[in-house]
């Protein structure tokens, strides 16, 4: 089998006909539109009361969402090119700073913000992207960027940040290729890794972890999108299925294709395909649950704050308060 081989999903039938989509996502509405000098959103977090935080990379910002009043607001400037967010249990924030390398916690009480991470036996790390944390406390993050300097910064990768504070990395190049959006499911038995490569002959799928005590083992292909455009970022829901964003409506100037389609991918624990709904304009990035049933999914997609109802419910950690 050639190089180029390894990395061809199977393109046999239409892997989006006889979907149950209608099991899965139900109605999409337009949350709001972030208006700015520039425009990448990112990193969707939902906090005890309800309101929705993300990330515009671009300016530096971090934005906040209330669906009760309708309110759009700046949260934080100068965030350092933050993406993937993720609120702690008792309600404090953590902040994947891409523009730095480092991983902060922000307790929104005092205001006081901490870095939790920033390297890694003595070098820097890549820029932090996405954040998972388990029951025993365990921080989980990628790391990815365009670093070239093996002298100064570490590898694209994948750390766990343990209570005690040391560091460890559990993944790194040329194992990973370009590690994106992780979450572990609700038994906290399995880490699932996003790969989302814009190269030619590199990884665009999803990986599956067994998970026990930090550690990963049981390496496994879940889901495979390429030549199309991978997944960004995802979240889970309390049955284990994966709510993927992923896809383009046109391409970008890289290898990836049109064959993934732009929108929400609900993926089975077995790596089916069950359901899929279009989001309007690129680019679709990441998506998390929210709402007072944890059965609304927010999704950045462009200058968009999308909405989708959903008909089974986020993992319980999703729920603060």
């Amino acid at each position: 089998m050639t190089t180029r081989r390894r990395f061809i999903a199977i393109q046999s039938g239409d892997r989006y006909a006889n979907l149950q989509t209608e099991d899965y996502l139900l109605s999409i509405k337009l949350e709001t539109q972030v208006e700015d000098t520039d425009i990448f959103t990112e990193g969707p977090a939902v906090d005890g009361k309800g309101d929705v935080y993300f990330t515009n990379i671009r300016t530096s910002k971090i934005l906040k969402w209330n669906p009760r009043e309708r309110e759009l607001s700046t949260f934080l400037t100068d965030t350092n090119e933050a993406n993937g967010l993720r609120f702690t249990p008792d309600g404090n924030l953590l902040i994947c700073e891409g523009g730095a390398g480092q991983v902060t916690r922000l307790n929104l009480s005092t205001g006081q913000k901490t870095t939790i991470a920033d390297q890694f036996k003595g070098k820097m790390l890549q820029a932090p992207n996405d954040i998972e944390y388990d029951r025993a406390g365990r921080i989980y993050f990628s790391s990815r960027g365009d670093q070239a300097d093996p002298n100064k910064y570490n590898k694209k990768a994948v750390y766990r940040l343990d209570p005690d504070g040391s560091l460890h990395q559990l993944l790194s190049e040329p194992e990973v290729h370009m590690p994106n959006g992780l979450v572990i499911s609700p038994d906290e038995s399995t880490l699932y890794l996003i790969e989302a490569h814009p190269n030619a002959d590199h990884n665009r799928c999803i990986l599956a972890f067994d998970l026990r005590d930090g550690e990963l083992s049981n390496r496994r292909t879940l889901i495979n999108f390429y030549p199309g455009r991978s997944g960004d970022g995802m979240c889970i829901d309390r049955e284990g299925n994966l709510y993927v964003a992923a896809g383009l409506h046109a391409v970008r100037g890289t290898s990836e294709t049109l064959d993934t389609k732009p929108g929400i991918h609900v993926i089975s624990p077995e790596g089916k395909l069950l359901a899929y709904l279009m989001t309007p304009q690129d680019t679709i990035t990441n998506c998390t649950f929210g709402g007072a049933d944890l059965k609304t999914l927010y999704i950045t997609a462009g200058p968009d704050l999308i909405s989708m109802r959903t008909k089974i419910a986020g993992k319980d950690s999703y729920r603060l308060g």
